[in-house]
């Protein structure tokens, strides 16, 4: 097999020639080349011109948007959020009106009740923020939680 092998491959570059061209053909290339009309590449100030338009007409809507805008914002998701907890806390301590909280505890029920306030200041500053509603939410389920306590002794 090795004889087959060695013969096929020394029939094979017996069969690779280089032949060189009959003619020059770089003549005729260049004869082309010379007779193609010049395409001249716009200029750039002409590829840009498109872009400069819609950039102008951007910019002028965008200001035209911008003095149409409201100047309030409305209130966010979690600014209502809060509020409507804010009722709820207000309505569940409303059914231990009657009870006065006895003095070891009223520190606790005070420090709540600044706490909330301080995070629906807060709430009302940065109204996206998620995690101050969670807070507002345990301070008053601590605050409630502290009530039911101080209405049952």
């Amino acid at each position: 097999m090795t004889n087959q092998d060695d013969s096929l491959r020394w029939r094979l570059r017996g069969l690779r020639q280089d032949t060189p061209p009959q003619r020059d053909l770089w003549l005729g290339i260049a004869d082309r080349i010379a007779m193609a009309p010049q395409v001249s590449e716009p200029s750039r100030s002409r590829r840009l011109a498109p872009w400069t338009v819609a950039a102008s007409v951007l910019l002028a809507v965008g200001l035209v948007w911008q003095k149409q805008a409201p100047p309030e914002i409305e209130e966010s998701l979690f600014q209502r959020e809060a509020m409507a907890l804010t009722r709820e806390y207000q309505g569940a301590l409303a059914q231990f009106g009657g009870t006065e909280a006895p003095p070891e505890l009223a520190p606790a029920l005070d420090a709540l009740d600044r706490s909330a306030a301080q995070i629906r200041t807060a709430i009302d500053t940065d109204p996206n923020a998620r995690f101050l509603l969670d807070q507002l939410r345990r301070t008053y389920a601590r605050r409630l939680a502290l009530s039911q306590r101080a209405a049952m002794t």
